[in-house]
């Protein structure tokens, strides 16, 4: 999961990063950090930040993924400016306002749109990003779906190309829920045990297995090294196994 999550934070920030624009719209080199006083409304990487506020809150709650991702948004793109942290606390402040109503998400659309109108691959990122936001709880809702849809109209996406980011996202988060119930319907057989045996069965069937498959009582047994080895493998699935169980049963 951070894998892809940093893997889109810095692709849409080396697009916005590598054509900022000031209020004017001039193009600012990369290589040099820049000052900006204006308002960050009118610049790319505010309305990014307007526009994240929107989709966090949604549905009604921020995550601790998205607080996550949130930080981390503010702090990539605030570092490409001599005044950073000055840059960071505006962007904080923005997302702080903006979360508050949906009333001028289209607005900020069209402010975004007029900044990015001849960079329709930027435009895709910016949403590839707002629903990679949208997804990381593993929980896509309705009116997150809304929001997203109503953004990526005003920034005249493609029909086409938003469906295939909000395809691939679902089978992305799919993928992940079945493999997370295969691991654990094999931590179940690890244990020699099943869904339905209470935290206490479990415990009882976890120390057995400890005691039968630990090192130091196979190696008292007089086993070879080869034994040994292969035991201590073996406890480290059943620890990992047991840690998957309870993590799901939240004990």
């Amino acid at each position: 999961m951070k894998l892809i999550f940093l893997l889109i934070v810095g692709i849409i920030l080396y697009f916005i990063a590598r054509n900022y624009k000031t209020e004017k719209f001039e193009n600012i080199k990369l290589d040099i950090k820049e000052r900006f006083d204006g308002d960050l409304m009118n610049h790319e990487a505010g309305l990014l930040v307007a526009l994240m506020a929107k989709v966090a809150k949604a549905d009604g709650q921020v995550c601790e993924l998205e607080a996550e991702m949130l930080k981390h948004t503010f702090t990539d793109i605030s570092r490409h400016f001599e005044n950073q942290e000055e840059i960071r606390e505006k962007l904080k402040q923005i997302y702080a306002k903006e979360k508050e109503s949906f009333d001028n998400t289209i607005e900020i659309c069209d402010k975004l749109y007029k900044v990015t109108k001849n960079h329709y691959q930027k435009r895709v990122k910016i949403i590839e990003y707002l629903l990679n936001l949208a997804f990381i709880d593993k929980d896509f809702s309705q009116t997150e779906f809304m929001i997203a849809e109503d953004i990526a109209n005003a920034l005249k996406i493609k029909r086409a190309d938003f469906e295939n980011l909000v395809n691939r996202f679902e089978n992305f988060y799919r993928q992940q829920k079945e493999n997370q119930a295969l691991s654990l319907a094999k931590a179940y057989v690890i244990l020699e045990s099943n869904e339905n045996d209470d935290n206490n069965t479990l415990k009882k069937n976890y120390r057995k297995l400890v005691k039968q498959h630990h090192p130091d009582i196979v190696s008292g047994q007089g086993a070879s090294q080869s034994i040994i080895d292969e035991a201590t493998s073996k406890l480290q699935e059943i620890n990992e196994a047991y840690e998957i169980i309870k993590k799901h049963r939240g004990i």
